[in-house]
């Protein structure tokens, strides 16, 4: 299974889910690959947000060495399931993908926590750390969801 979590700039809330993600597939000894980017080109090659780092290894993550990047209509090719963090964010891909806009392969992320409700992962870059902390358990939680709906799935190669 390969995965890819997108946001806007690719240093808050997709940094977290993928290492959130990564962490709990593992834990389950699932062999997926989980990756992040933006669609936004503001913070290319950066670190994920230092709030980020800091919530994710108090939670035993390290996501340190993570860069951001920006996605791309090709990610469309390499990837069976992609999440957007939030509706600007799912209009972005749809933009930048154009014609290989796959909309069977694209969910908003909290719908696998709330099935239909189309809600947003609110972005925490603008607030204080008390934000990141409520962001890491909304993700956290939305992940469990997706390794318990797709632990057993076979994706083809």
């Amino acid at each position: 299974m390969k995965i890819l979590m997108v946001c806007l700039g690719n240093i808050c809330r997709s940094p977290l889910a993928e290492g959130i993600l990564k962490h709990k597939a593992k834990e389950t000894g699932l062999n997926w690959m989980v990756d992040s980017a933006g669609t936004n080109n503001y913070h290319i090659g950066e670190a994920p947000h230092k709030l980020s780092q800091k919530v994710a290894k108090l939670n035993g993550i390290d996501i340190c060495n993570q860069k951001a990047r920006r996605f791309v209509k090709e990610d469309f090719d390499r990837y069976d399931k992609i999440y957007a963090m939030a509706d600007d964010v799912l209009d972005d891909i749809r933009m930048i993908a154009k014609e290989k806009y796959d909309a069977s392969k694209v969910e908003l992320f909290l719908n696998e926590l709330h099935p239909g409700k189309n809600a947003s992962v609110p972005d925490p870059w603008y607030g204080e750390e008390p934000g990141f902390h409520e962001v890491y358990k909304i993700i956290d939680e939305a992940c469990e969801s997706i390794i318990s709906k797709y632990a057993n799935v076979k994706i083809s190669k």
